[in-house]
């Protein structure tokens, strides 16, 4: 993630601390003054960068990264570059947490902003913005022409925020980049850290997320919405998608275009879905999920599995819409 405006980076690191920390430095060759500059997803990674592979499913991918180091599974090695340097470990979302937080000391938790100033006081810098009563704006924050904010509502630090953008009370924005002609209704939270951490026996270990939520143009955020931004890469959501109250989406959640998502959906980690979807309210998508463009899933169903191109479904868990309909035709 080239460029992070939220996130003070440390670092780079010898790539041989980063095997010590990981408890491997005797299972690679490595140069003593080869230095690793940060931590990346497979597709955003380039040289000196060091990168996470846990499945095969994400192969496509593998093949084709330039991270020159990967933390993975000695099984997963072939779906790595010969030239990418593997990091063999036993448990490797648990390493990428060690790594991430030695890059990133201060992501695990979301402090509050410290920066934060009454917006009666920044007319000057915001002179065709619309603030309501009590709205906070932290440093370094950009707002296009024409955007109205509501009352009691927190923009913090290095956010964007494009052109006709509405944005409504109680609403708290951080670690995002939002696009012109958005609108997020009253109590939604966006740019909060994920639910993300490794379960020990001494105590839960906190995974940082350093993503971003990006907004783009013409994109809805119903009332009390939740919008994780994401752990290594970011949670998007593309043009003129439209999300009903009450909607949660979990960190690096992927939405193409002109989908229509109604109340009480909830999206796991790191699925993706496509074009011009339509989803039901209390539908929940699993984890790690690939959703195709201009499929219809019904309200309250439960998605476990990839979802071809033009797929209609139902039930949990869901299934073709015609075999459920007969299903329900035999009771």
């Amino acid at each position: 993630m080239p460029n992070n405006q939220f996130f003070e980076k440390k670092g780079p690191f010898p790539l041989k601390e980063i095997a010590k920390v990981l408890g491997c430095i005797n299972d690679v060759n490595i140069d003593d003054n080869f230095k690793i500059n940060g931590i990346e997803s497979l597709d955003n990674a380039k040289k000196n960068d060091i990168t996470f592979l846990n499945s095969h499913k994400y192969k496509d991918l593998s093949l084709k990264t330039e991270a020159s180091a990967c933390i993975t599974s000695h099984n997963l090695f072939k779906f790595l570059p010969n030239n990418c340097i593997k990091l063999d470990v036993k448990n490797v979302l648990f390493a990428l947490t060690k790594i991430s937080r030695l890059f990133y000391p201060d992501a695990d938790i979301d402090f509050p902003d410290k920066n934060l100033v009454s917006s009666e006081s920044l007319t000057q810098i915001y002179p065709k913005v619309t603030f309501g009563k009590n709205v906070f704006i932290g440093n370094n924050v950009v707002i296009g022409q024409n955007t109205i904010i509501g009352s009691n509502t927190v923009i913090e630090s290095d956010v964007k925020i494009g052109e006709h953008c509405v944005i409504g009370s109680l609403v708290t924005i951080r670690k995002s980049l939002i696009s012109n002609s958005v609108n997020i209704k009253d109590g939604a939270k966006v740019g909060i850290k994920g639910f993300g951490f490794i379960p020990l026996k001494e105590k839960n270990l906190r995974t940082p997320h350093v993503g971003k939520v990006i907004l783009e143009e013409g994109v809805e955020i119903g009332a009390n919405c939740t919008i994780n931004r994401g752990s290594i890469s970011d949670t998007i959501i593309r043009k003129n998608t439209f999300l009903d109250d009450q909607v949660h989406v979990a960190h690096n959640v992927q939405f193409g275009q002109n989908c229509m998502i109604a109340g009480q959906c909830g999206f796991a980690g790191s699925s993706t879905i496509g074009n011009n979807v339509i989803i039901g309210g209390q539908a929940g998508i699993s984890g790690h999920l690939q959703i195709g463009n201009n499929v219809k899933i019904g309200g309250g169903s439960g998605v476990i599995n990839d979802l071809p191109d033009n797929s209609q479904v139902m039930g949990y868990p869901a299934i073709p819409l015609k075999e459920f309909v007969k299903q329900r035709k035999k009771k």
